[in-house]
């Protein structure tokens, strides 16, 4: 790895796709919990892996790990590309001062699961319950991230967890009858 590291720093082309290849499984699985669309989930990885070829001289191996610092690059990207997708968008939403229950609806599931399960939820709704639910984000980080008022990200989560619970009663229903 730390070969690939100098080999980008020095922005060998076969390096940093050697490193693109590498990561590229794990930083798709990423975006895809923030985006349905394979165009958003594919510009987020690049646009990402692209900040991290052009910032890979300011990673520091003594606080942690390159994928670690590569991930949360990428992820950064995606949520700058929703904010920037956000800023298009029109939309009216009603704030609920519902609190956020801390049960989390994926617990139990398998990855293959829950991007089916987030691919049936609204694109703002699907970004608030990842980042919740998934990326381990409060509410107070959500909002600075996603640039929503505070009832706005929790009338999000109760969205989420409102159409969650009847997805996953349909399809129990499908699967016992």
């Amino acid at each position: 790895m730390d070969k690939l590291i100098e080999g980008c720093k020095k922005n060998d082309a076969q390096s940093q796709e050697k490193l693109y290849r590498q990561f590229y499984p794990a930083m798709f699985a990423l975006c895809k919990c923030f985006f349905t669309d394979n165009h958003d989930i594919i510009t987020a990885v690049n646009n990402g892996m692209l900040k991290v070829f052009k910032n890979i001289h300011q990673y520091a191996p003594a606080k942690g790990d390159f994928f670690n610092w590569a991930y949360t690059t990428v992820r950064n990207a995606a949520l700058t590309l929703i904010r920037d997708k956000k800023n298009k968008l029109t939309f009216e939403l009603t704030e609920n001062a519902g609190d956020a229950v801390v049960n989390n609806p994926f617990k139990q599931l398998e990855w293959k699961d829950i991007y089916y399960y987030l691919d049936q939820l609204p694109a703002n709704t699907r970004y608030v319950c990842s980042l919740y639910y998934l990326e381990g984000f409060s509410i107070k980080e959500i909002t600075g991230l996603l640039e929503m008022k505070e009832g706005t990200v929790k009338w999000h989560l109760n969205e989420c967890r409102t159409r969650l619970k009847v997805i996953f009663e349909q399809h129990n229903a499908r699967n016992i009858g």
